[in-house]
């Protein structure tokens, strides 16, 4: 079937969904203090990861963070992105669409792909992770996850499992799995048998759409489909955190199909990066808290 039709597929299925969760956003949004420049000239010092508590009663606003741009790495233009990983000074990419999709270990500061493992034409790639020696990488409707030598890339064994496969990452002791809905699931590395699920919630309301995952300073990081919106989500109670409105990213010749999809933590330098579908730039980011990102220029 040609991409482009297994996109709409993809896209559509899940579309009103999408649009609702949007809504709930948005509507959190406009509760929050806004500045138009917060992403490239902010004001103070903001650290790469400000903490950010679970709101408290449970309806309480939920903080929206915005970001300054670090640093800028070219990205391959034709990387359809589905999962991204940095580790021990590269970056591991996991790309998607059938017949294009791939595995591959990516130079930062270049964005040369250094080592690529292409997958068969009826796997379409999605997110990865890396956890000890091993790299985990799922696929959208096929059910199987493959295992491979982090090294080598040479496939060590592959899981099956129930459903669609999106974003994936690990707590050190277990992988974490989204679907496109509002669950969250906990997986033991060597069965990739289900341990527990949660429900992502903000305010209440499901959140859907969770897409590529990281796992940064003890939360999950999950984008949203088809938003330029990043969840930081309680890995135990499912609860978002805190939101982080990535608009304004300056990514030349962006479709609507080309969405922000792909987070990657330097866990040694606290760096943060993010790429999307088809960029041609990768960013290394720092949040700017919601009391930074509002604060007016005294005359």
């Amino acid at each position: 079937m040609p991409a482009g039709i297994l996109l709409a597929v993809k896209r559509w299925n899940r579309l009103w969904k999408g649009v609702m969760m949007l809504t709930a956003v948005w509507g959190l949004q406009a509760c929050q203090p806004t500045n138009e420049t917060a992403a490239s000239t902010p004001s103070g010092q903001p650290s790469a990861v400000p903490s950010a508590e679970t709101p408290s009663p449970p309806n309480a606003p939920i903080p929206v963070y915005r970001y300054r741009i670090v640093n800028t790495f070219p990205h391959d233009k034709n990387a359809f992105t589905q999962g991204l990983e940095y580790h021990n000074g590269y970056l591991y990419e996991s790309t998607g669409l059938k017949g294009e999709s791939s595995l591959r270990k990516v130079e930062l500061r270049t964005g040369r792909v250094l080592r690529i493992h292409r997958l068969a034409p009826e796997y379409f790639g999605e997110g990865i992770t890396i956890l000890g020696d091993r790299i985990y990488q799922l696929t959208w409707q096929n059910g199987i996850c493959f295992v491979y030598d982090l090294n080598t890339f040479r496939q060590i064994t592959q899981f099956r499992y129930y459903g669609e496969g999106w974003g994936l990452t690990n707590d050190g002791k277990h992988l974490i799995m989204s679907d496109g809905s509002d669950t969250i699931t906990f997986r033991d590395p060597e069965t990739f048998a289900e341990v527990r699920k949660i429900r992502v919630r903000a305010n209440g309301k499901p959140v859907e759409m969770l897409n590529e995952l990281e796992y940064i300073e003890g939360e999950i990081w999950a984008n949203i489909w088809y938003s330029d919106m990043i969840a930081r989500i309680d890995p135990q109670t499912g609860f978002v955190k805190a939101w982080i409105d990535m608009e304004g990213l300056p990514v030349p010749d962006r479709t609507s199909e080309d969405v922000l999809n792909g987070i990657a933590y330097d866990r040694q330098n606290k760096r943060i990066f993010v790429t999307g579908k088809r960029w041609s730039k990768l960013f290394e980011i720092e949040l700017v808290p919601p009391e930074t990102s509002s604060r007016k220029e005294q005359p």
